[in-house]
């Protein structure tokens, strides 16, 4: 399916794409090369993408495609060895220091010492917000994702779930306008991962940030995403991008319709695809 949001490698394509003020992200050409003591290992090659403000991107692809690595180099975790990325029209490094994104890596990794108010308060106190301020925000967002009655607990009297719902929130503190998430729920039981799954296209749906999202679950990413990005095994590479046709607003019951389950399918053949 032509996407006019992703950016065709051939020169001779003058491709549609949203005015820069939109674009929540630009790669272009981005490679990443790994020097190693026998031969150097491409994990990306020639990556173009853009995303417009207020997409649900998921990155899907085989383990070790540079999935992850990808989100690492847009959130300025990981250089790039040729062309170029900007995030909000800057460099990553200096979206970074805009606080422009979140982060929900995953593991929840929240600090076990702190209550579950405390973790999501620290980055508003790292940031020099005083403790009412930063309190008040922190109480908001633990609302947003339906942990109010847990501030006081500490995350190893949680489930995994309810973990990663305080890492979302946590993230969410500082308003970003990016959230980027690798693979947030992969570890988690198929019903916990659904009830996430339906909380976090809810969330999307009232405040519409730009989330770039990690996954390996063909599922989800229908489930989830406004496009599919499908990429092959090392060197990584973009093999199809796949628009949504489902509403904006999702329920789980969406997964049983034919059109989901075509969806589900275009994913699976671009999957085999980029394998050969």
């Amino acid at each position: 399916m032509l996407n006019p949001l992703t950016e065709d490698a051939s020169p001779s394509v003058s491709p549609l794409r949203p005015p820069s003020a939109l674009r929540a992200v630009e790669v272009l050409g981005a490679s990443v090369v790994y020097p190693a003591a026998d031969a150097p290992v491409q994990a990306l090659q020639d990556i173009r993408l853009t995303i417009a403000q207020g997409e649900f991107i998921s990155l899907i692809g085989p383990s070790g495609c540079g999935k992850t690595t990808l989100l690492r180099v847009i959130a300025d975790l990981e250089p790039i060895s040729g062309g170029q990325v900007l995030v909000n029209g800057v460099s990553p490094r200096e979206a970074r220091l805009a606080r422009a994104y979140g982060y929900v890596f995953q593991a929840p990794a929240l600090f076990p010492w702190r209550t579950v108010l405390a973790n999501v308060m620290l980055p508003l106190q790292i940031q020099g917000r005083d403790r009412e301020a930063a309190q008040a925000i922190a109480r908001e967002h633990l609302g947003r994702v339906g942990l109010t009655q847990f501030e006081k607990k500490y995350p190893w009297q949680l489930s995994g779930g309810m973990q990663q719902r305080v890492s979302i929130a946590r993230a969410l503190s500082f308003e970003p306008r990016i959230l980027m998430m690798d693979e947030p729920f992969g570890a988690l039981d198929e019903i916990t991962r659904d009830g996430l799954n339906e909380q976090l296209q809810q969330l999307w749906c009232r405040e519409r940030r730009t989330v770039v999202f990690v996954t390996h679950s063909i599922s989800e990413a229908v489930y989830l995403s406004t496009r599919i990005v499908v990429m092959s095994p090392r060197p990584g590479r973009i093999v199809k991008v796949i628009e949504s046709t489902l509403p904006d607003e999702r329920h789980l019951g969406l997964r049983d319709t034919p059109e989901f389950m075509q969806m589900a399918h275009e994913v699976r053949e671009a999957l085999s695809d980029g394998h050969h």
